[in-house]
């Protein structure tokens, strides 16, 4: 993120990172499986028989309860519609409990979902104990109840309840309102649209707001809601037996946030971004940025797309296995990198609450390659004193080096494959490159020769664009290597200058004059690099 930060450090005004949104399911560690169930129904009841009549009991007792809550309280309890995004619907209830700077329950909904229950049977044959029965987990239909609560801690959020054994809870928040919360708290002014923050009087209480995000904070407040709204057990059955909830993490994001001062560049930054990502980022680029290996047990997607959310609206996304990196454009001066995993074990990591402080460094470690990536390929600008050195030949020692030209199409073969295909931390040999640029551009061994091949390595060494290990004879490019591949490719696939074969443009026809003066400059912006090329091609 540094070198990201630096290259646009003066159309930057904010950068922050934080947890986005985020995903925690409940579960009741002492009834989970059907022996426990068991063991509560008959130990801690009293009740010889599980039956079904039993744990409906226990639903229609939790439903009643919340039939009472509801009324109590003067809360709307209705069913969730098809179709109605619940999030809107209740938006101006939540307006009414902010406008009075309340906190609580201000909505809930009933809805009707697959979820975790048991299924009860009779013993096939009979046994010792008539009072045996049979209970195997299920997923079936029932009630599930959606409460929207504005926390003072964590902001809006959303507890979901099941109403059936054994009760499990998924929780719905925000990073983005525990630091709203917190720099209320500290009197800190900000400007908040949405889920972005676009200003703010400091900047590194902001960034420690988002810090202070741990395991810890958010189980206290789950902790208070579940016991609060969730179904309810007697002291008795409390104490007898561990009914505390194990939260585990299942969806998490995390965002690195750039916001730019003005307008303007951010929407190209945006479309050359996704352009070269499109180009550059392969399957082993994505590898490299995950910190992962190829190999053929990986599962999931392996791509990069552009997602059209709606009209003018894109989103970059690179998938890796269960998870993807995103980025997108906000606001007209917002861009974000975030990172959604739906598998922590894709990681390497656990996914209970308490290995939160560990997601955060590894999805950071993560959205910074990104970032780094992305700066390395949009610091690439178009400096023709370079070009024409590079076409002049150069002597160390006694050695003299031809000149590189930017129409060599043997240097641009070659530089493509140096490019794409360093991914080995030493380099690649001359035979590997040689192998590379025969398969990728489908070249018969006659046609590009291995000593060809060595002299091209050797021009491009003596230029300092490549480094040798010598012990291994593998070659590399160098810093100024990268950039200059990139400088050659990008003229190469029409990706430097206007973006004339923009994805997001249509290329101006040349066989019709152009109709407006946005086309009229991508003819002149096109026929202005043409020659260029032409004047570099005859020195």
């Amino acid at each position: 993120m540094e070198e990201f930060t630096r290259l646009f450090r003066d159309l930057l005004a904010l950068v922050y990172e934080c947890f986005d949104r985020m995903v925690i399911h409940g579960y009741l560690s002492g009834l989970s499986r059907p022996e426990q169930v068991v063991y509560f129904v008959r130990q801690i009841l009293g009740i010889p028989v599980v039956s079904k009549e039993v744990l409906s009991q226990r639903t229609r007792d939790y439903q009643n309860w919340v039939e009472a809550y509801a009324h109590n309280y003067q809360l709307p309890l209705q069913w969730a519609e098809k179709g109605v995004r619940k999030e809107d619907h209740v938006q101006p209830s939540l307006a009414r409990l902010v406008r009075k700077n309340a906190y609580g329950v201000y909505f809930i909904f009933k809805s009707m979902e697959q979820g975790r229950s048991f299924r009860i049977s009779m013993p096939k044959f009979p046994s010792a104990d008539p009072n045996y029965r049979i209970l195997a987990p299920q997923r079936s239909r029932f009630t599930h109840y959606y409460f929207y609560i504005r926390d003072e801690i964590l902001g809006p959020m959303v507890l979901r309840v099941a109403s059936f054994f054994p009760f499990q809870t998924t929780y719905w928040l925000n990073g983005h309102s525990f630091i709203e919360q917190e720099l209320q708290r500290n009197h800190i002014g900000f400007h908040k649209n949405d889920n972005a923050f676009l200003a703010t009087d400091d900047v590194a209480a902001l960034q420690a707001a988002a810090d202070r995000l741990d395991a810890k904070t958010i189980r206290q407040r789950l902790d208070y809601w579940t016991f609060h709204l969730g179904p309810k057990f007697s002291k008795k059955e409390r104490s007898q037996m561990n009914l505390a909830r194990f939260y585990a993490l299942a969806q998490v994001e995390y965002s690195r946030n750039f916001v730019f001062k003005r307008h303007f560049p951010i929407h190209k930054i945006f479309e050359r971004s996704c352009e070269i990502g499109l180009w550059r980022i392969t399957a082993h680029r994505i590898s490299e940025i995950f910190g992962t290996r190829l190999h053929k047990r990986l599962r999931g997607k392996l791509s990069t797309v552009i997602d059209q959310i709606e009209h003018g609206h894109h989103v970059f996304r690179v998938y890796w296995n269960n998870a993807f990196l995103k980025q997108y454009e906000k606001f007209s001066r917002f861009l974000r990198n975030e990172l959604c995993s739906n598998n922590l074990r894709d990681f390497g990591l656990k996914k209970g609450l308490d290995h939160l402080e560990a997601v955060r460094q590894r999805f950071r470690t993560i959205t910074d390659r990104f970032a780094g990536f992305q700066a390395q390929s949009l610091n690439v600008h178009v400096d023709f004193p370079l070009l024409q050195r590079l076409a002049l030949p150069v002597t160390l020692g006694s050695v003299r080096y031809a000149g590189i030209k930017i129409h060599d199409t043997r240097i641009i073969r070659l530089l493509e494959v140096l490019l794409h295909g360093n991914h080995t931390v030493g380099g690649s040999t001359a035979k590997q490159l040689h192998s590379a640029v025969l398969t990728t551009f489908q070249l018969s061994p006659q046609a590009y020769r291995l000593n060809q091949l060595r002299y091209d390595l050797r021009k491009l060494k003596g230029h300092g664009l490549l480094q040798r290990d010598a012990s291994h004879y593998a070659y590399r490019l160098t810093p100024k290597g990268v950039q200059v591949a990139l400088l050659f490719l990008f003229f190469h696939k029409r990706l430097c200058g206007p973006l004339a074969n923009s994805r997001f443009h249509h290329q101006p026809d040349p066989n019709h004059p152009p109709n407006s003066k946005l086309e009229a400059a991508y003819h002149k912006a096109d026929k202005a690099i043409q020659n260029i090329v032409n004047l570099l091609a005859a020195a």
